[in-house]
């Protein structure tokens, strides 16, 4: 326990000075399992909430079949959302204190009841959602390079990091969500497309895993939440200037400027 509690310390600390760090099972903690990651997750999450912050939602990460190829995985990843990540819609997103930062478009889900796995079904998932709405994340690794295992990157709560929300809210079955076409555009340029489906074949897919994944810990999603489904698009490199801009077809626009 306390060494999960210093390696969530060094992670709090690496976010907040905006520092990148070398990742944790390169020289600290090696054999780091992802039990022991999502223990430290905990712990990082915990030690934000003692700083008055307060969690609005999750996400949900490596939700594409590729990635989790890639990762060696045969399920995705989760971390948490806290409200001191939320930028305006069509506002400015400060860069400055962030390390690798870098945009993905998804869809985002506000819950309007509660779900508790396991056995959560995509079906109960929609059941259970009040709206569907764009959603640009910025995500952010604070390791070195942008590399790490599978351990690192959950410990480090999944590179959480900022969440703009678009201002359209749309009931979920207004729209066939695996078929929402997503583009993601930086000053006025297409820079990556897909589809919802992209998203373990529905987005709804993916908060039933989560609700799953979360009841071995005894968690459940609540009523009012938002939940991130998992990134449509690739992860794209942003910088000071830049305009990025996401468009799903159904659901609308969200868009943000990036300031330094």
């Amino acid at each position: 326990m306390e060494r999960h509690q210093a390696i969530a310390r060094f992670l709090y600390d690496a976010e907040a000075e905006g520092r990148e760090v070398v990742r944790i099972t390169k020289d600290q903690f090696p054999e780091m399992t992802v039990d022991d990651a999502y223990q430290i997750q905990r712990e990082l999450i915990k030690l934000k909430l003692d700083q008055g912050r307060k969690i609005i939602g999750l996400k949900m990460g490596l939700t594409s079949q590729a990635k989790m190829n890639q990762m060696n995985v045969h399920e995705p990843i989760y971390g948490y959302l806290l409200d001191d990540m939320l930028v305006d819609d069509g506002g400015q997103l400060a860069i400055g204190p962030l390390i690798h930062p870098r945009a993905e478009a998804e869809i985002a889900f506000i819950l309007g009841e509660d779900i508790a796995g396991p056995g959560v079904s995509a079906a109960q998932v929609m059941a259970a959602t009040k709206y569907v709405l764009p959603a640009l994340e910025i995500i952010d690794s604070r390791y070195e390079n942008f590399n790490f295992t599978l351990p690192d990157v959950i410990a480090d709560n999944a590179s959480s990091s900022r969440l703009v929300l678009g201002s359209t809210l749309t009931p979920p079955d207004a729209q066939e969500l695996d078929l929402a076409g997503t583009t993601l555009w930086i000053n006025g340029e297409l820079k990556e497309l897909g589809a919802g489906a992209a998203v373990l074949g529905h987005p709804a897919n993916a908060i039933a895993q989560l609700a799953n994944m979360l009841a071995r810990s005894g968690e459940k999603l609540k009523a009012g939440q938002v939940i991130l489904s998992g990134a449509i698009t690739g992860a794209i490199s942003i910088k000071e200037g830049d305009f990025v801009q996401v468009k799903i077809s159904g659901l609308g626009e969200v868009s943000v400027n990036v300031t330094k």
